[in-house]
């Protein structure tokens, strides 16, 4: 489970001055559901998950990830998440056995435990073909085959994606909403963060909008659709973030 309360964050300094990019955001996502995070670029969803994933910390507010609480104690909460975006790319020396041996050592894993769980993910991800093939050499949809397989490493109950399926071939991006979909059915915890509506509309359970770092939405995708005033999600999805600005102006 992953419990986020009132949490606020400010970027300072720089020619921009100040920028609110998290203002006082909660929400719960529960094991066995998908949580979606959408928002257009620059609305805070990266730095809400850096948050989330010890990356980064919160000025204000608490967040807990399966009972732990990410500031205080980070360590434990890593051996619980898993965090896949689109920007961690492969060392490209490495092939991608030595690169899922280095990250489950990371993780404390070792000897046959280690080897059994790069097994299991070189088979369900067709990775054999190319696992000792250094990184550098692989395609776009291996190297995101090689990134999915690292963050499941440890075999993780919570599952955080940011943006993982910008820049995929439709055949990669769909191997991720598979994934996506397999973590729900075995019970983990997923949230991921998206600008595209059609995502929210194959995967998630769960929903909240954002927009200029607040929340514009809070609930169900199915409340969501029944509560809809234009002809489309797309169409309703802009309007929510037009009556934001509104509301701001």
């Amino acid at each position: 489970m992953i419990v986020v309360e009132d949490v606020h964050k400010t970027y300072r300094g720089g020619g921009n001055g100040e920028v609110a990019a998290v203002q006082g955001v909660s929400f719960r996502c529960e094991p066995g559901r998908v949580f979606a995070l959408l928002g257009p670029n620059g609305s805070g969803k990266t730095t809400l998950l850096r948050i989330i994933s010890t990356l980064m910390k919160a000025d204000f507010g608490t967040v807990e990830v399966a009972g732990q609480n990410v500031r205080e104690q980070g360590a434990e909460v890593r051996k619980h998440l898993g965090f896949l975006t689109g920007t961690a790319g492969l060392h490209e020396k490495l092939s991608p056995l030595e690169s899922l041996e280095f990250f489950g050592r990371l993780q404390g894993i070792k000897g046959k435990l280690l080897t059994e769980r790069i097994s299991a993910l070189t088979e369900q991800f067709e990775l054999g073909e190319f696992l000792k093939r250094p990184s550098g050499r692989l395609s776009m949809g291996q190297k995101q085959r090689v990134m999915i397989a690292r963050t499941l490493i440890h075999d993780p109950g919570v599952v955080v994606f940011d943006e993982a399926t910008t820049g995929l071939d439709v055949l990669a991006a769909k191997a991720l909403t598979d994934l996506i979909r397999h973590c729900r059915e075995e019970g983990k915890t997923v949230l991921f963060s998206t600008h595209i509506m059609g995502e929210v509309s194959m995967l998630a359970d769960d929903v909240t909008i954002f927009h200029h770092g607040k929340q514009v939405y809070l609930g169900t995708f199915e409340d969501l659709k029944s509560q809809q005033v234009e002809s489309t999600l797309e169409d309703e999805f802009v309007r929510l973030l037009t009556s934001e600005e509104v509301a701001d102006a």
